[in-house]
């Protein structure tokens, strides 16, 4: 079991850019494959990023959008995922959630992938 709670999201420029953290709490951090997803006002939620777990080197996955704008990455002695966005457009703005999931080590991109979920933060990007 783990829990996961997000934070760092926030109104920015367009522009700008945003540090997202996801604090986990529970056993066995690096054993977990991380992700995170958004969604927009009237939207489905996408995904965004993933990285894997410690055994898999910590192997990333991105969201076409992303075009190397965004980095996922891991503390794994902190127990935090983080997701460093720049570049951010109006298109950015959502409800950022992370998630975790006990049985992928890659950086996997689906959602039903994922077992764990927090309750998300916002990011407001305006032109």
């Amino acid at each position: 079991q783990v829990q996961l709670v997000e934070s760092g999201g926030g109104l920015v420029q367009s522009g700008g850019s945003l540090r997202l953290s996801c604090a986990a709490s529970g056993r066995s951090f690096g054993s977990y494959g991380l992700g995170w997803f958004r969604q927009g006002s009237g939207k489905e939620r996408e995904f965004v990023a993933a990285i894997g777990t410690t055994w898999s080197g910590g192997i990333t996955k991105y969201a076409d959008f992303v075009k190397g704008r965004f980095t996922v990455s891991r503390d794994n002695a902190k127990e935090i995922m983080y997701l460093q966005m720049k570049s951010l457009n109006p298109d950015d703005t959502g409800v950022y959630f992370c998630a975790a999931t006990g049985q992928f080590e890659g950086a996997v991109k689906m959602e039903y992938e994922f077992n764990y979920w927090g309750q998300g933060t916002q990011v407001t990007v305006v032109s």
